[in-house]
């Protein structure tokens, strides 16, 4: 089942204050983390880049110019994925962390049978919902995960839910949309999702501590 890679490196970086994903961690920017950590697990990666951006890090299969939002940038990578791949794994490159052995998993379930797979952690927080300043109701947690990516996609379950040209915060809620099966694989806490100058930072020091 030949599997291919999209990472999403079209952001404009507009909470960070400038494109982050080709800021430095460590010596190597978010995205070329990103592009070799995909490139190691797939058959195939297509790089998504903001307008004019021009690639100069390490090889990818296609580079395509990403859209005016996440959604819009992953049908522009879906795009250029040929029809006779199997599973599509969507990775952020804000997320320089990730690691091989959570691409691994994410793609045995599709290939197991899901129609999608997304890695989760358990919420630790309590959580409350609120309208202005006033809380109205405290969440349940017991069934609730905070998702990361890379997640992985059976392809035409995600081409179908990209179709519809429908915008969400990640590919797997429109796949729960169309009716699709999606299961969680345990996440990695070191798995960070670069917002802020200070995420950059503890992205850092977990750097440092490597994988086991």
């Amino acid at each position: 089942m030949e599997t291919w890679a999209i990472v999403a490196a079209g952001g404009l970086g507009t909470r960070f204050g400038r494109p982050k994903q080709f800021l430095p961690l460590a010596g190597r920017r978010l995205v070329d983390r990103a592009v070799e950590v995909a490139g190691a697990a797939c058959d195939g990666v297509v790089l998504v880049l903001p307008a004019g951006a021009v690639w100069d890090g390490p090889g990818v299969t296609a580079v395509v110019e990403g859209g005016p939002t996440r959604s819009a940038s992953v049908r522009a990578g879906l795009a250029a994925v040929p029809d006779r791949v199997a599973v599509v794994v969507v990775h952020d490159a804000a997320r320089p962390l990730a690691s091989p052995d959570l691409f691994s998993a994410v793609i045995e379930a599709v290939r197991a049978g899901a129609d999608a797979a997304v890695p989760g952690l358990p919420v630790p927080d309590t959580l409350k919902r609120v309208v202005g300043d006033r809380v109205v109701e405290t969440v349940g947690r017991d069934d609730l995960v905070a998702v990361q990516t890379p997640q992985a996609f059976r392809a035409a379950a995600l081409r179908s839910a990209h179709a519809t040209g429908a915008d969400a915060t990640d590919d797997a809620a429109l796949v729960e949309a169309a009716g699709g099966s999606v299961v969680v694989v345990p996440g990695d806490p070191r798995n960070l999702k670069v917002t802020g100058p200070r995420d950059l930072l503890v992205a850092e020091a977990l750097d440092r501590v490597g994988f086991p």
